[in-house]
C-alpha cells in the first residue's frame, strides 16, 4: 500500500489507518476457533496440578488439530516441552517461573499500576465487569490472574471478552520478554497469545522498554479486598528496580478456571 499524501490531515490519515487495520467480521467457525485457542491458552497457563497434567494428551491432540497460524504453532511447540516433562518438573518450574519471579508474574493490573491504589480500582472495575458480563470468576484467584482473564475472552468473545488483553497488552509484552531471558518455554504461550491481538505501535514498545528497567508504579497501600501478605524476602531473582516496587498478592492454593468437563471440546479430543 502506498503511504498517504502528506497533504491529508494527521487525524484523517490516522482514521484511515485505524480503518486499514480493523478486523474483518469473523464467521462462526473462526469465532469458534478463536474461543477454542483462548480456552487453551487459559488451560495452559495455570498451574499444572496432577488432573491438568493427566490431561494432557487431549491437550495435545486439541493443540495438533487448529487450524495452521502464528499461535497454533507456538502452542504446539509449548506441547512438545509440556507433555514430556515429568509431573513434578512442571509444577516446579511454573512456581519458580510465575510465583517467584516478579517480572512474570500473571496478575496483569500490576504492570499497569504496580502497587498502588489505582491497581485496586482497577481490580475492582475487572470483578465487575466480568459480572455484568453474567460471568462468576473463581473466587479463588484476583480477577486479573491472566488464566482467569483469558478464560472471560473464550466465553464472551473478541469484543467486550478480549477487551481486558488488549488494554494489559503492555504487560504481556513484558511478560513474554522476561520468560524469553529465562528462557521458559511458556514463552510460547505468551507469544501465541500476542499474535491474536493488535500488533504493537512504537509507543508500546516504548513504554515496554521504559516499564521493562524501571518497573511498575510505587505506592506502598494495602489492596483489600484483593490484599498482599508476602515478605519481600520470600522472591528470588527477576525483580525489577528497585526491589520493592512489587509484592504480589498472597497466593491462594493452586486453582483453575471451570473447564467445562475438564477440557476443550474438540472432534479431535473427545
Amino acid at each position: 500500500m502506498s503511504p498517504l499524501p502528506t497533504t491529508v490531515p494527521a487525524m484523517v490519515r490516522t482514521r484511515v489507518r485505524a480503518a486499514v487495520r480493523r478486523r474483518a467480521p469473523m464467521s462462526p467457525q473462526e469465532a469458534e476457533e478463536r474461543a477454542l485457542v483462548l480456552r487453551l491458552l487459559s488451560l495452559l497457563s495455570q498451574y499444572p496440578d496432577e488432573e491438568l497434567s493427566a490431561h494432557r494428551p487431549r491437550l495435545a491432540a486439541a493443540v495438533a488439530a487448529l487450524p495452521a497460524s502464528p499461535a497454533a504453532d507456538e502452542l504446539s511447540a509449548f506441547m512438545d516441552w509440556f507433555a514430556a516433562q515429568d509431573s513434578e518438573a512442571l509444577a516446579r518450574h511454573y512456581v519458580e517461573t510465575f510465583d517467584l519471579r516478579r517480572r512474570s508474574s500473571l496478575y496483569l493490573t500490576y504492570y499497569l499500576h504496580g502497587d498502588t491504589r489505582r491497581r485496586g480500582m482497577a481490580l475492582l472495575t475487572l470483578a465487575r465487569r466480568y459480572r455484568a458480563a453474567g460471568w462468576d470468576a473463581d473466587a479463588g484467584e484476583l480477577p486479573d490472574h491472566l488464566p482467569v482473564v483469558l478464560e472471560f475472552a473464550a466465553l464472551t468473545g473478541p469484543g467486550t471478552g478480549e477487551a481486558p488483553l488488549r488494554l494489559h497488552r503492555r504487560g504481556l509484552e513484558l511478560i513474554r520478554h522476561a520468560l524469553t531471558e529465562s528462557g521458559s518455554p511458556y514463552r510460547h504461550v505468551l507469544s501465541a497469545l500476542l499474535s491474536l491481538l493488535p500488533p504493537t505501535s512504537e509507543a508500546d514498545r516504548t513504554a515496554v522498554a521504559k516499564l521493562a528497567a524501571e518497573g511498575p508504579p510505587e505506592e506502598e497501600v494495602g489492596l483489600d479486598p484483593y490484599g498482599s501478605g508476602h515478605e519481600h524476602g520470600t522472591y528470588g531473582e527477576g525483580e525489577f528496580a528497585p526491589p520493592s516496587a512489587f509484592v504480589p498478592p498472597t497466593a491462594a492454593p493452586p486453582t483453575r478456571v471451570p473447564r467445562a468437563a475438564d477440557a476443550p471440546r474438540t472432534e479431535g479430543c473427545s
